[in-house]
């Protein structure tokens, strides 16, 4: 059967071409630096795994409405400026969030490598 799109993990390919990725101490550095890091698992997922401290929880469902500095319903953080740096579990769907992010015009942004359980493993704190 033929596909009429691509695969997810051309998808994939194609977000992470356009990222710098940070890996997790990059990623605590940046927070250090001013980034805005934001996680976006589902709740369970922090309520079971535990949070990062400083991280602006969004949902994925809300990430580019409350994100986009021309939104309505966008933190007032919302800068095209900003660097943002997107979290979920392992590191898939925050690339794709990203990617999406940088097609709203927020060019700085990118995502964890390895996720929340990357930041964990490598015993950067969580909360």
């Amino acid at each position: 059967m033929t596909s009429p799109g691509r695969s997810i993990e051309e998808l994939l390919d194609q977000a992470r071409s356009r990222l710098d990725r940070l890996d997790p101490h990059q990623a605590l550095q940046a927070q250090q630096d001013g980034a805005m890091l934001v996680d976006v698992r589902p709740q369970a997922n922090r309520e079971a795994e535990g949070e990062l401290p400083g991280a602006v929880v969004l949902e994925r469902i809300v990430l580019e409405w409350r994100l986009d500095p021309a939104s309505d319903a966008r933190l007032a953080e919302a800068a095209y400026d900003l660097q943002v740096v997107v979290v979920c579990n392992e590191g898939y769907s925050s690339s794709l969030a990203a990617a999406t992010l940088q097609g709203l015009g927020l060019t700085r942004a990118t995502d964890l490598v390895g996720g929340f359980r990357a930041w964990k493993d490598a015993g950067l704190p969580t909360a």
